[in-house]
């Protein structure tokens, strides 16, 4: 059917704040679930407040927001987590990244809600998993960066680890759930299996990417640190500097170095047989590094690119949000969107990632303002107008 999109009829409820959790339930909205975001009433998600603000909104929860419906429930009081139980009782997936234990405090386990809801799946993020000795522990992605072995890797040699620059440690565990959640879907629909949790530990998602870091201490001891710019033990992968700014440079394949080599005037280093595999190149990467460099210094970027591309050399230039917005590749993509505000602003955001050809995602509507669909949920769950307003009046819902 034309404009159906993938997850189209799947009712998610989403309990999380801030980012983890809500970046699982973006991620399925834009691909057509339904999700119903419970928010504290007068407050809401913090994210709401966070970074900069337009007409007292974060503009980044325009983004993380979009495609949900807001009802505000107060889950401390006991109507309001009745009320929660019955959207949850009619939902295919709850998400939540409370602290372990939180939920079971309001009678809201999963064995409590499965009764009600056999085939609910509930993805639980947090900062440990819902198991073993840290499980209570307070976590933020942050420490699951620490903790997973990425803040070690990044910056300089015999500095301070730094951060990235985004919380990409709440991003990977949120990733991790939705795939969690799809393959738990897949099972309970062609398998006849029942709904199960998913347990997301910011740490885990972290140390799951963390490519060679583990077997090369197993196998050798090998702590690997920081490097810096460059790609430890892949050679040359690093960034140059220019007359006007960085260039980064890819040249780490066999018949790529040959052809990088030519472009810089090398051509010695591209017929040392010393240099025809990785290994080689990994013993010699300061000579190497320090031949691009010499010839990117006397150079632009936009020059040392167009060179390097007319060779089939990968390389590239470091983006800042400028870049990304005027970049005519992106945007040909459709990854530079128009959005609009509730509040009549128009935002330009992020596309959808992955983009499925057949079923494409889509932005459906713009993110909510607090409370904005309370009384269509409820409506939903069959309560009349009378209903709404003494809830109302008793402070459950806004």
């Amino acid at each position: 059917m034309e404009g159906l999109q993938a997850l189209q009829g799947l009712r998610v409820v989403e309990m999380g704040q801030l980012i983890a959790g809500p970046f699982a339930g973006k991620t399925l909205g834009d691909f057509g679930a339904d999700v119903i975001k419970i928010e504290a009433p007068g407050s809401g998600d913090p994210l709401r407040n966070w970074r900069m603000l337009q007409d007292g909104t974060s503009v980044w929860w325009q983004v993380q927001s979009r495609n949900k419906r807001s009802i505000a429930l107060d889950l401390r009081q006991h109507e309001g987590q009745d009320i929660a139980r019955r959207l949850i009782g009619e939902a295919d997936v709850l998400i939540e990244n409370f602290r372990p234990g939180t939920l079971e405090g309001w009678g809201m386990s999963y064995e409590e809600l499965a009764a009600a809801n056999p085939g609910l799946i509930m993805l639980r993020i947090s900062g440990y998993g819902q198991t073993g000795p840290y499980r209570d522990l307070p976590g933020f992605g942050v420490i699951g960066e620490a903790m997973g072995g990425l803040r070690h890797l990044t910056g300089e040699a015999d500095r301070v680890p730094v951060r990235c620059g985004i919380s990409i440690g709440d991003t990977l565990a949120a990733l991790h759930g939705t795939i969690g959640v799809l393959t738990a879907l897949y099972h309970r629909k062609v398998n006849g299996g029942r709904g199960q949790v998913i347990d997301v530990a910011l740490s885990e998602a972290v140390l799951n990417v963390m490519e060679s870091l583990i077997p090369e201490y197993s196998a050798f001891g090998a702590v690997r640190g920081p490097a810096g710019s460059a790609l430890p033990g892949i050679a040359p992968s690093n960034a140059y500097r220019c007359t006007d700014g960085v260039v980064l440079v890819a040249g780490n394949g066999d018949s790529i170095f040959k052809r990088l080599m030519q472009v810089i005037g090398r051509d010695d280093l591209g017929a040392d047989e010393a240099l025809g595999n990785n290994a080689g190149r990994v013993a010699r990467v300061e000579e190497i590094d320090a031949a691009v460099g010499a010839w990117t210094a006397t150079r632009s970027v936009d020059e040392a690119l167009a060179r390097l591309a007319e060779a089939s050399v990968p390389a590239g230039r470091v983006y800042t949000a400028k870049d990304i917005v005027e970049d005519p590749h992106f945007r040909a993509r459709d990854m530079i969107l128009r959005q609009e505000t509730r509040d009549g602003h128009a935002l330009q955001v992020p596309g959808i990632v992955p983009k499925l050809l057949g079923t494409p995602g889509a932005v459906r509507r713009s993110a909510p303002r607090l409370g904005d669909d309370t009384d269509e949920v409820l409506r939903e769950l069959g309560l009349d107008a009378d209903a709404v307003a003494a809830l109302r009046a008793r402070k459950i819902v806004s």
